[in-house]
């Protein structure tokens, strides 16, 4: 009681009190608050792979969209031009103010797929200025960007990861993630056959065609990747912390797979190229939609082993958006190839799923949200 009235006479006695800390100069604060400010939003340790926040609520928008939730579906599109936005800058930024660790991470086994998430984003937002927006030059703008992002990243970095010299073993050098070049090249054939329908058939041909050699392009490197995977899987030891989100785009790119296949079904009847190939277009939509349900039991019951069994920590990471891109993806696949093949008892699944993905896609926005919270904490400090 005794150092609380202490306490209160030194703090309102006028003569005993401290005198006031000297204001910090208006240059100097400015100063700090710049450098606080630069500490916030350094590029300098933004993952190649921010982009799959582009994907994740891209496919969901279109997910709301084609299942009658119009209010969703624009809200998300309008979030997700803003995020593009930003990524593109910040990656802009990391680009010219830290090139080698730019070109480190883009070339390296583990980290350098992730890039590709920027073509498939690309696309996929391109997919929503025309379905959702209605905005065709936006579409064939984005398509073009995509179009030459795809080209450059996958001969840039299968070429670099070929020649190197110091490599990982298979063990620590394959994961989930390098199935994202699969979903980049599939995510251009689906833009490919939704514009196509909009332009006349002389000019049509040629969109086709690229979307045919894509689908089916996306398909052999998914047999590729998948099958050094499966070995990794199966032949080498499985820690927790090896388990990562990314491979739920086992799932995922099969799933961008069938949806490709299943937008080729519908324009075949009026594009002779592909009508001719509509046997083909079935059966093999039909078995990428069946390899992508097979791995949905695993994966849940890989991920059940890795966080309740093995207690792994769930903290927020970036890549936890590979999560949700998978099951939005699976929900507008179903949907595309229930209507193209005319089944119509697996409705059930498209709603279930976008669901899914919307409850994960809030889960990992709120986690997003507290990790930038903690963030503008400490460069606070």
């Amino acid at each position: 009681m005794g150092s609380a009235m202490l306490t209160g006479v030194v703090t309102h006695s006028q003569p005993m009190s401290r005198p006031p800390p000297a204001a910090t100069p208006p240059d100097r604060s400015s100063a700090i608050a710049g450098d606080r400010m630069i500490r916030l939003l350094s590029p300098a340790d933004l993952s190649p792979g921010s982009f799959g926040m582009v994907m994740a609520t891209g496919i969901v928008s279109i997910g709301a969209h084609l299942l009658g939730m119009g209010a969703v579906a624009r809200g998300l599109f309008a979030l997700n031009v803003a995020l593009f936005a930003a990524l593109s800058v910040l990656t802009a930024l990391r680009l010219w103010r830290h090139p080698r660790r730019f070109f480190a991470d883009l070339f390296d086994h583990r980290h350098g797929p992730g890039a590709f998430t920027a073509v498939a984003a690309s696309a996929i937002l391109g997919s929503q200025s025309l379905l959702i927006g209605s905005d065709e030059p936006a579409a064939i703008a984005l398509f073009a960007v995509a179009g030459l992002l795809w080209l450059v990243l996958t001969y840039a970095i299968f070429a670099a990861l070929t020649i190197k010299n110091d490599k990982p073993t298979l063990e620590e050098g394959i994961g989930g993630a390098w199935l994202l070049a699969v979903v980049a090249t599939q995510s251009l054939a689906v833009l490919a056959a939704v514009l196509a329908p909009g332009l006349a058939p002389p000019k049509r041909l040629p969109l086709d065609f690229f979307a045919l050699s894509m689908w089916l392009w996306g398909g052999m490197l998914y047999i590729w990747m998948m099958s050094l995977i499966f070995y990794r899987y199966t032949f080498f030891r499985l820690r927790p912390s090896d388990l990562t989100p990314p491979y739920w785009i086992n799932m995922g790119a099969m799933a961008i797979s069938t949806l490709a296949g299943a937008l080729l079904i519908r324009d075949a009847p009026d594009a002779p190229l592909l009508s001719s190939l509509l046997p083909f277009l079935k059966g093999f939509t039909l078995f990428y939609w069946a390899s992508g349900t097979w791995w949905i039991p695993l994966l849940l019951v890989l991920g059940a082993w890795r966080y309740v069994y093995a207690r792994f920590p769930m903290r927020y990471d970036p890549q936890y958006w590979s999560v949700v891109f998978p099951l939005g993806m699976y929900a507008v696949a179903t949907h595309e190839m229930s209507r193209a093949l005319a089944i119509g008892f697996l409705d059930f699944a498209a709603p279930l799923f976008l669901y899914a993905a919307l409850a994960a896609w809030a889960i990992v926005a709120v986690g997003l949200c507290r990790a930038i919270v903690r963030r503008m904490r400490a460069a606070s400090r």
